[in-house]
């Protein structure tokens, strides 16, 4: 049988005495032990110190944090007009497309593209020479007609001609008479005159050549004035009405004035949006059709406040608006209500008339909070100036 080993054997001994170690539980010796917590000799009589029978009460007791401090102003009230954008594009008051009344080769064009046209001023004239005869050989049965009328009525005064021989010449002059209108009419289907003051925009056809009954021989557009169309929301329809005065930028940065003229009875399908129509003088037509534009409607005025960007903050439902201290300084959420959005900072409406309102600090109370509130130094108010003016520089 072989022998152990001496460090075999030395190690079991060891770890038999670790086991039996564990076992008893016992570890004060390496300062695991919990504290003896029971009274030494001689202070078992002792009374216990006053109050530590009540610990919560002393937590109570103690002092709590202090209100945190806010910055708050109270920005001057004035009287805004709100403003709706909308974006749009320009169109010409009238437009029409000229088209003859009947074929034929064309033997006049007065006018050029650009040209500038009053109504009933001649566009287009086909060649004539048949009709012009047919209307000359019209006149003369008329004329021929009468003569055949008078004499038929001196001959019935004086008893020589039957009353049914009067009454058929008469009826012949009647259809002389229509005859020539027929072949004027039929003469001046041969012109095309421009059917309002205007601009010629377009002549797609030359003298000489032919054309058809309905073709196409000019585009006439009047650009004085120019409407800029656009899309209102439903949101927004109630603040606009016929008559209100608007501002149009141009995408080529030009500014004009102009006044709602129209607005739609009848919501877009697709996008449940009002057509609005503004009119803009353009004597000199300067400003063409079919330009994007900007359109800036004017509501009624309302009372509100100038604000910087940077003092709008979200909720607790997630809604935008603005943090303020109330009379209790505690702190109130107010949902902005944005008149309007210029470079100079925030038109907000909505806001009580004596609402503190927190421009430092706001992100870092919420509502209810108790606070501190102290008028914001000149320091703070300079930087929100900056903030605010720095959209126009």
């Amino acid at each position: 049988m072989p022998k152990i080993r001496f460090h075999k054997l030395a190690a079991i001994v060891v770890l038999i005495g670790f086991a039996a170690w564990m076992g008893t539980g016992a570890f004060s010796s390496v300062g695991s032990a919990a504290p003896d917590n029971k009274p030494k000799a001689g202070e078992a009589d002792q009374p216990k110190a006053a109050g530590t029978d009540k610990p919560k009460a002393a937590e109570a007791e103690q002092p709590k944090a202090a209100p945190r401090t806010v910055a708050v102003v109270t920005p001057p009230r004035k009287t805004y007009a709100r403003a709706i954008r909308i974006s749009g594009l320009t169109e010409a008051d009238k437009r029409a497309v000229l088209a003859t009344r009947v074929a034929g080769i064309i033997d006049k064009l007065p006018v050029k593209q650009g040209q500038h046209v009053k109504t009933g001023d001649l566009v287009l004239m086909l060649a004539t020479e048949e009709k012009l005869s047919a209307v000359s050989n019209a006149r003369q049965l008329l004329a021929q007609r009468q003569a055949e009328l008078a004499a038929a009525e001196r001959l019935a005064k004086t008893g020589n001609l039957p009353k049914l021989q009067l009454d058929n010449a008469r009826s012949s002059l009647t259809l002389a008479q229509s005859v020539l209108e027929a072949m004027q009419a039929e003469l001046g289907r041969n012109e095309v005159k421009a059917p309002f003051d205007g601009i010629i925009d377009r002549v797609p056809v030359e003298v000489g050549s032919s054309v058809m009954a309905g073709g196409e021989v000019a585009t006439i557009l009047k650009l004085d004035p120019v409407i800029a169309r656009g899309e209102v929301s439903e949101r927004d329809l109630r603040y606009i009405k016929i008559g209100d005065e608007a501002n149009v930028r141009l995408v080529n940065d030009q500014k004009v004035t102009g006044t709602v003229r129209y607005i739609s009875r009848d919501a877009s399908s697709q996008t449940r949006t009002f057509r609005v129509e503004v009119a803009i003088p353009n004597a000199d037509g300067s400003i063409p059709a079919g330009m994007t534009a900007e359109i800036a409607l004017s509501a009624q005025p309302t009372d509100a406040i100038m604000l910087p960007r940077s003092v709008v903050t979200l909720g607790d439902k997630g809604d935008l608006g603005i943090r303020a201290v109330g009379k209790d300084n505690k702190v109130a959420f107010f949902p902005i209500d944005l008149v309007d959005d210029t470079p100079n900072g925030l038109v907000l409406g909505g806001i009580p008339d004596d609402a503190r309102i927190i421009v430092a600090g706001q992100e870092l109370v919420k509502e209810g909070d108790l606070v501190k509130p102290v008028e914001a130094d000149q320091a703070t108010i300079n930087k929100l100036i900056g903030e605010a003016t720095a959209g126009t520089q």
